[in-house]
């Protein structure tokens, strides 16, 4: 298998993505996108040259300043001074994982030949990927409507030699990293500054990164569950195909199917004496996690579409001789998903609490808070607490920033989509949901344990045998805290292989 990805007009997909990070795979240009980036630019060149017309961005100032004609001396001057200025980000960092997706997403737009950038500057993009040179970018600063201006201005700064940078794990001066690896800083030239400051990288990359998180979660949500379902010693009969078929939603069936072949064969699923019904949060199980793999798809194709798009401005079209300043820097549809997502995934972890909850509360032949000495021991008391609290803030969390808007540049971009504010939500919600699902593992399992001598399944045993090597059944009260950590690094290394997570 390559060990380069060429970057092209083919479709970049998640499980594209998810193979480039998981086997560190380098970048290159295709003959066809370097083709496509030296013909506008040539055409952008030449037709600046030709023409003393008013052009946005090109040879006018930005946003509200749009009507300022620039010399043609300083054009260049102009794009320089586009990224120093709009470099306003502040807060927490980005984190490293998610800024190297916005420059293997700026690449893949700026490849397609619609923006005007020299080659070299791409190049240098790539150049800064494979080398793992990674800019620093922070959370805030982004109204998610002219692009994603302050966040890409952070990114491009080590263009020009300036900003700061990851070098490994140390944060270092830009200029510095430039002479070490011998190359001089990108004169940038007319477009060049707005072609990398607009543009929906950093909304993509944030939901390309919480995507591919939440498909995990999804199938951990349902695996977890399952482990809950024996525990709880539930009727297995909601999860009958035939229910599901009459209500066909994909992820329900998919839902309910996943749970048929996890507890295929457990002896605890085939004891008698069960209750006739189970709370909605077992009984539902189906319908509630079927709904989020719905939404997951839904906002899998709508990110999809983004990533293999062309969204800075204004665009240039050499067959038609058109530049047409738009607004497909917009992230409209993005927040939208990105709102839409965190609230699919918050309420996989508000059910799974639930659960949690029901696991400790004495209930089907359990002991009172899943302990032998209840009283002296508080056993899991405190965990469902903790899932509580987390499921409390999602909610916070989860209320859409997409409705929200601002007008800002002096009323000339007067609706802004929110959606980084979506976008560092969402992240949140996912970290979130990996915590509360942690919980469930924790209590699922050391309930599981008083169902002894039965067994569960073959695959749910056998999960429940590689994650006590890393926690193991409490007898009595211990430090919890550790076993919350322990049991997420856990989740955290798992390895899903194949095509399942985008079943």
């Amino acid at each position: 298998m390559s060990l380069i990805h060429y970057i092209s007009t083919e479709i970049l997909d998640l499980s594209t993505i998810k193979e480039i990070v998981e086997e560190n795979k380098k970048l290159s240009l295709s003959e066809e996108a370097i083709l496509n980036i030296k013909k506008s630019h040539t055409y952008l060149s030449s037709k600046i040259e030709n023409n003393e017309s008013p052009i946005y961005g090109i040879n006018t100032g930005f946003g509200s300043l749009y009507n300022v004609k620039i010399a043609p001396e300083d054009l260049s001057k102009l794009q320089e001074n586009i990224v120093m200025s709009h470099a306003c980000g502040t807060g927490d960092l980005v984190p490293k994982e998610i800024v190297k997706l916005m420059l293997l997403l700026k690449i893949q737009s700026l490849s397609y030949g619609y923006s005007g950038i020299q080659l070299d500057t791409v190049n240098r993009l790539i150049d800064f990927y494979n080398s793992d040179v990674i800019p620093v970018i922070y959370e805030l600063g982004s109204l998610g409507a002219s692009g994603d201006l302050a966040p890409l201005a952070h990114l491009s700064l080590p263009l020009i030699g300036k900003g700061l940078v990851y070098v490994n794990n140390d944060i270092v001066d830009a200029d510095i990293v430039l002479k070490e690896n011998n190359w001089n800083p990108i004169k940038l030239q007319a477009k060049e500054g707005l072609a990398l400051l607009n543009g929906t990288q950093f909304m993509s990359a944030y939901g390309v990164y919480c995507l591919l998180k939440s498909y995990k979660l999804s199938y951990l949500a349902d695996l977890i569950s399952s482990v809950s379902i024996d525990a709880f010693n539930c009727n297995m009969s909601p999860y009958d195909p035939l229910v599901h078929f009459v209500r066909p939603h994909r992820g329900q069936i998919k839902t309910a199917e996943r749970i048929n072949e996890l507890l295929d064969g457990s002896e605890i699923g085939q004891l008698k004496n069960k209750s006739v019904q189970d709370p909605y949060s077992f009984r539902c199980i189906p319908q509630v996690h079927g709904a989020t793999k719905d939404t997951v798809t839904f906002v899998n194709k709508t990110f999809k579409t983004e990533i293999n798009s062309v969204t800075d401005n204004p665009n240039i079209f050499i067959e038609e001789d058109k530049i047409i300043s738009g607004g497909n820097f917009h992230g409209q549809p993005l927040a939208l998903g990105l709102d839409y997502l965190g609230i699919a995934m918050a309420e996989l972890g508000s059910i799974s609490e639930r659960r949690t909850f029901q696991l400790v509360s004495g209930l089907r032949d359990l002991p009172a808070f899943l302990v032998k000495n209840p009283g002296l021991n508080s056993g899991f008391m405190i965990p469902q607490y903790t899932a509580a609290s987390i499921v409390s803030i999602n909610k916070q969390l989860a209320t859409p920033a997409s409705v929200d808007s601002i007008v800002s540049s002096n009323g000339q971009e007067d609706h802004v989509s929110m959606g980084a504010n979506a976008a560092t939500q969402c992240l949140r919600i996912v970290d979130n949901l990996e915590r509360i699902l942690a919980i469930e593992l924790m209590n699922a399992s050391q309930a599981l344990s008083f169902r002894e001598p039965h067994k569960s399944s073959s695959p749910i045993e056998s999960f429940i045998k590689s994650y006590r090597e890393v926690v193991a059944v409490i007898d009595e009260d211990r430090l919890l805290a550790i076993d919350i950590k322990n049991t997420i690094s856990y989740l955290q290394t798992m390895r899903i292989e194949g095509d399942i997570l985008f079943e």
